[in-house]
């Protein structure tokens, strides 16, 4: 199984192999099936950038440190909720929101590393909800390597998953972040943290940030955090950059945008290379067949001898990034 972008799928060789949903989570194509050509068009205009598929390199190749498929989605229907009652301004499920906050705590702390599904993967309806899991995993990943306990990675993942709810109030992007920090601090559940999370997450340590242009220490770690993986996740969807390229646009804010401290973090917390990534190693073509303690140093296989190479005891061959369907294999 890999990831691909749904420009790159070619139905003569590759198989679906997991389902693409509709916003009411109806099944619009199942798994184990083609997608005829005809079809992709009309996925794309629904959002649909990325699938998951099974073709003859990555036959046998499992991510099995992907968050399963029912629990994302089921933490994305939450989260829809959730702006749904804010936007309406009904009764608020606030409970709801503490039970996936520890949900997707426990996924995160009784696994070794967790590879996100991208938001990409679901409807343009969805793709905000789908937005907000994800920041939310991104931020516990990093969270848990600067040993946050779990207090504060509750606070960190209420905050997370919130960050965007001014969007839920108001049409203003300028305004998104003050005007859900204002309705976040009224809703006693919820911490003053958390709430900051939110105020803050568009924020940068040299004050050039927004709304307030705070800097250095007035801006929270909490609040960096949920910053850095909030534009890690834009990266991936809205730009469509590979996941190596998001992460060297996140490095590159190092004491800048946000601390050291916060990027060296979130750099060891999140895989460049999941399974089933196609790569070069030393300009040879390669595939990602899993993941190592050194998340940018996976296993792989490669494509002319099938030989499996761990990188980690190959520090000098160089890994990178490669789309072997323009090449001759």
């Amino acid at each position: 199984m890999r990831l691909i972008e749904i420009s790159e799928y070619d139905y003569k060789s590759m198989t679906l192999v997991k389902p693409i949903y509709d916003s009411k989570k109806r099944i619009l194509l199942a798994a184990g099936r083609t997608i005829d050509p005809k079809i992709t068009p009309k996925l794309e205009a629904m959002g649909i950038k990325y699938l998951f598929i099974e073709d003859e390199v990555s036959k046998g190749i499992s991510i099995e440190d992907m968050l399963d498929m029912p629990t994302w989605k089921d933490t994305i229907d939450v989260m829809k909720s959730f702006y749904e009652q804010v936007k309406t301004k009904g009764k608020l499920d606030v409970r709801s929101i503490f039970q996936i906050a520890t949900r997707l705590l426990d996924e995160v702390k009784f696994r070794p590393t967790l590879v996100l599904i991208p938001s990409g993967t679901v409807t343009n309806e969805l793709q905000p909800f789908a937005h907000a899991v994800n920041v939310t995993l991104l931020s516990l990943l990093t969270g848990k390597r600067l040993g946050y306990n779990d207090f504060n990675m509750k606070e960190l993942a209420i905050g997370s998953l919130l960050h965007d709810i001014g969007k839920a109030l108001t049409d203003d992007q300028d305004k998104h972040s003050e005007v859900g920090f204002n309705f976040l601090r009224e809703i006693h559940q919820f911490s003053l943290v958390s709430a900051h999370i939110a105020y803050q997450h568009h924020e940068t340590i040299n004050g050039e940030g927004v709304p307030r242009q705070i800097k250095n220490n007035e801006f929270l770690e909490f609040a960096q955090i949920c910053g850095a993986a909030n534009k890690y996740d834009n990266f991936i969807t809205k730009q469509n950059l590979p996941p190596h390229e998001a992460m060297e646009a996140i490095m590159a804010t190092s004491d800048r945008t946000y601390s050291h401290r916060v990027v060296n973090a979130f750099s060891l917390s999140v895989a460049t290379y999941p399974p089933g990534t196609k790569v070069l190693i030393d300009k040879y073509p390669a595939i990602v067949t899993q993941l190592n303690k050194h998340l940018h140093r996976p296993v792989v296989k490669m494509i002319a001898n099938d030989q499996e190479i761990d990188l980690t005891e190959y520090p000098t061959y160089m890994i990178e990034p490669s789309n072997l369907e323009k090449q001759e294999v």
